[in-house]
């Protein structure tokens, strides 16, 4: 991991905003990062951070089972902030009292400032009604020594305090939702007033420490880097070649799960228009047979990254002695695939939780730390074109996680077919740049239908289209109805096999962006 003169470590009890506050935070250019609320206090000293940030969550501070960070992280001599969960855990382990509340507020609130410095310097009193967003069902009843209220609202009589002495704040409300119209400034005010951070984080800093790095584990030895074609490979590629250069040899693996014609313009966009020394691997019956009669999707998932690595182990065999692979990890890949609290993670990312221990290889992730629209910014300063960098995300595992169930050459065929529709017409009308992401999906199922005088039981094809910013979080794309209209006839008419189609609405949380 890049070393971080600053950083704000963000300790994580279970909100589905958490990611959130990291972007905030980064957006100032300040280095953010996010781990679990048991973090031991050792390591989190070790960090160094320069503040630290407690989420909210959806438990009780007062739960048997309430998740409790380490109190000594208040004796680190760092900033604090908490919001929701992490004011109420701040306000009890500091002695106060925190209960369920008579009346509980979800949603927009207004906010009545009685103190204008802190978090809250540059803001007024006069008038003092701030729009922000609550989500909470407990209180602050009463508060720790040393504790004044800096903010109320109409059913939180704390809704926002600070110490008079020591450096810590505290907040009700979510300050890094867009409903709170003053959360950035409220971020902004602890980050560089409280905390004291410059905004020094950029990409081009990024680029000179990480190729730096880079150079220092690889010295003189030999990397491969598994090149899908995607935004993140690419961008990892170039990374690393530019820090050894002819050291990394790129393998590009057809794993017969791509889309109607992505492998040949992969290989013809890297041999024609870069530098990098490019192998490709056809092993489509290879990935194939290994999904053989998998119809669960984490099984899929690990199956399809296991042959990754045995496939990129063979290759390094044949170049000599390579004992490093770069790949494109992203933040969002090694916060999905954590468990929390216990509990399974989200899914194992091909790259992340599906990699076997007993893998020969060192990883290099330059990424790793990065947000897929950090990433594009980290592209375009490292000189890739607009065509690599603003390509829609495509999954690692391909299309094997866009068909429910069992993988099959003919339902591959039919989901290519229906995919290649909903490229053609996403781009032309002009909406592929507009959304984040936009495919079909085979579902297991079979319906009837009436196709010219005859009954028909045939697939059903979903249409799955999200507008996000880094992936952790993303809406449902509001896309014309005449899209929708023509990319469902074109799909009824067009693919053999296919007599339904249907488009998802389900925003992420609850649901995920892929189907598996």
């Amino acid at each position: 991991m890049t070393i971080h003169s600053e950083k704000i470590i963000i300790l994580d009890f279970g909100s589905q905003t958490t990611q959130l506050i990291a972007r905030r935070i980064r957006e100032q250019k300040v280095y953010s990062e996010i781990h679990p609320y048991t973090l031991p206090l050792e390591q989190l000293k070790a960090m160094n951070p320069t503040g630290i940030v407690l989420s909210g969550g959806p438990a009780s501070v007062y739960d048997d089972d309430a998740p409790i960070s380490d109190p000594g992280l208040f004796e680190l001599g760092v900033p604090v902030l908490g919001i929701c969960y992490g004011a109420q855990l701040m306000m009890v382990q500091q002695g106060g009292r925190v209960e369920r509340a008579e009346h509980r507020e979800f949603g927009k609130a207004e906010l009545n400032i009685d103190y204008t410095a802190g978090i809250f310097a540059g803001m007024e009193t006069t008038p003092s009604h701030y729009q922000v967003w609550m989500s909470h069902g407990d209180r602050i009843e009463e508060l720790a020594p040393g504790f004044t209220v800096t903010a109320t609202s109409g059913h939180s009589p704390y809704a926002a305090v600070r110490h008079e002495e020591r450096p810590f704040v505290a907040v009700q409300f979510h300050p890094e939702v867009a409903h709170t119209l003053i959360g950035n400034d409220v971020l902004r005010n602890f980050i560089f007033g409280i905390c004291g951070c410059k905004p020094e984080w950029t990409m081009h800093s990024f680029i000179d420490a990480t190729v730096q790095e880079i150079k220092d584990k690889v010295g003189d030895g030999q990397v491969i880097c598994a090149l899908s074609g995607g935004v993140d490979s690419s961008v990892v590629a170039a990374m690393v070649h530019r820090a050894i250069g002819n050291q990394l040899t790129c393998i590009y693996v057809n794993n017969g799960l791509m889309r109607t014609g992505e492998s040949k313009s992969i290989i013809d966009f890297f041999t024609q228009k870069t530098d990098l020394q490019l192998i490709d691997v056809d092993a489509e019956e290879f990935f194939l047979g290994r999904l053989d009669g998998i119809s669960d999707p984490e099984e899929k998932r690990k199956r399809i990254g296991y042959g990754f690595i045995e496939i990129f182990e063979q290759e390094a065999k044949k170049l000599g002695k390579v004992k490093f692979l770069a790949q494109g990890t992203l933040y969002p890949d090694v916060i999905e695939s954590v468990v929390f609290r216990g509990k399974a993670p989200i899914k194992s990312h091909h790259n992340v939780g599906g990699l076997p221990e007993r893998m020969a290889m060192e990883l290099i992730e330059p990424l790793r730390e990065l947000f897929k629209d950090e990433v594009r910014e980290l592209g375009l300063e490292l000189g890739l074109p607009e065509e690599a960098i603003y390509r829609q995300p495509f999954p690692g595992p391909g299309l094997g996680i866009r068909i429910m169930g069992e993988v099959t050459g003919e339902r591959l065929q039919i989901l290519r077919q229906a995919d290649v529709i909903v490229l053609e017409e996403m781009k032309d009308s002009g909406w592929y740049r507009k959304v984040w992401q936009s495919f079909a999906v085979l579902l297991p199922i079979q319906t009837v239908g009436v196709m010219g005088d005859g009954r028909t039981y045939e697939h059903v094809i979903a249409l799955r289209s999200v507008d996000s910013r880094d992936a952790m979080t993303a809406d449902w794309s509001r896309l014309p109805y005449e899209i929708l209209g023509k990319i469902s006839s074109r799909i009824i008419n067009e693919v053999r096999g296919v007599n339904r189609v249907v488009y998802d609405i389900s925003s992420k949380p609850p649901s995920t962006i892929e189907w598996e």
